[in-house]
């Protein structure tokens, strides 16, 4: 399992504790007794609900020890984080030939680009992390390169 650090914000590891809570006292139980009650309608070999609640199994107790190796390597992002430079946690708002947008940069695992949070991970983020007010940036992506003018941040 990975050991390097999973950026996340109080609620986000929150949400990570709700669901391996939900995992493990819910799913867990559900699944075993569809397992046992599978194992009592006999052969095992032609039996599909048997098949199907192994496979249930198989992504639930995966699904768990993701959310604790999540959880276990958490690194709360800082809300009273400097408004200097870009750093985990921070809202950029940049300038480009496209217009203005702003970007919250997060960790990988609460990124979700439709909503304007990106990783730290992705291209743009690695880019804009440790840049101040009024820098460019150039960031590669398949598509090209795109130039950015870091116009705040907050």
């Amino acid at each position: 399992m990975q050991n390097k650090p999973t950026y996340l914000s109080r609620e986000g590891l929150d949400k990570l504790r709700t669901e391996l809570d939900e995992m493990t006292s819910v799913k867990r139980p559900e699944v075993a007794q569809r397992i046992h009650d599978a194992k009592e309608h006999g052969d095992l070999s032609e039996n599909a609900e048997y098949e199907d609640a192994k496979n249930e199994q198989a992504f639930v107790e995966g699904r768990i020890q993701t959310l604790q190796a999540l959880i276990k390597n958490a690194t709360i992002i800082d809300e009273n984080h400097s408004t200097d430079h870009v750093q985990i946690g921070s809202t950029v708002k940049v300038a480009s030939d496209d217009g203005e947008e702003s970007f919250t940069i997060v960790g990988s695992t609460e990124a979700k680009p439709t909503e304007g949070r990106i990783s730290n991970e992705s291209p743009v983020g690695r880019a804009l992390l440790g840049k101040k007010k009024g820098e460019k940036v150039v960031v590669k992506v398949p598509a090209g390169d795109f130039t950015y003018k870091v116009v705040g941040i907050s």
